[in-house]
């Protein structure tokens, strides 16, 4: 049975996002997945490039084994998304408004991007993720 978009996106976000998990992230995508970060600088501590699921799985394990800057765990409840599908059953978009809590003036602080999923076999075969790159340098 296939995934739909929703689910998709769902599972992803959990995996990543919301859990940091590296196994269950890349379990997400086909044996040879790309996850892209087109922003991302060279050299960024989030990776820019990773090819195929056990790349995917490694380089995200260390990333996420970095600490959390104080500041940059996105608040679920008050974040959004809304997906769009496209011609092609395979391709979806996610426009994402992020939302990190105030420091101590409070002002929240939304940081809106756009992911762009292809799928094959109800596992994510490519991704590009379009995000500020100052969040994750």
């Amino acid at each position: 049975m296939s995934r739909t978009p929703q689910e998709i996106f769902q599972h992803y976000v959990y995996a990543g996002t919301i859990s940091r998990d590296a196994d269950a992230l890349a379990e997400q995508f086909t044996e040879d997945g790309v996850f892209e970060a087109p922003l991302v600088p060279v050299g960024a501590a989030f990776p820019r490039r990773l090819v195929g699921r056990e790349e995917i799985r490694s380089a995200m394990a260390a990333y996420y084994e970095q600490p959390v800057k104080a500041g940059r765990v996105p608040n679920i409840e008050k974040s959004g998304y809304v997906l769009h599908t496209t011609s092609d059953p395979d391709v979806f978009i996610a426009e994402i408004d992020t939302v990190f809590d105030g420091d101590s003036d409070g002002a929240d602080v939304t940081v809106s991007l756009v992911q762009i999923f292809r799928i094959r076999d109800g596992k994510i075969a490519r991704l590009r993720d379009y995000f500020a790159p100052e969040l994750v340098s």
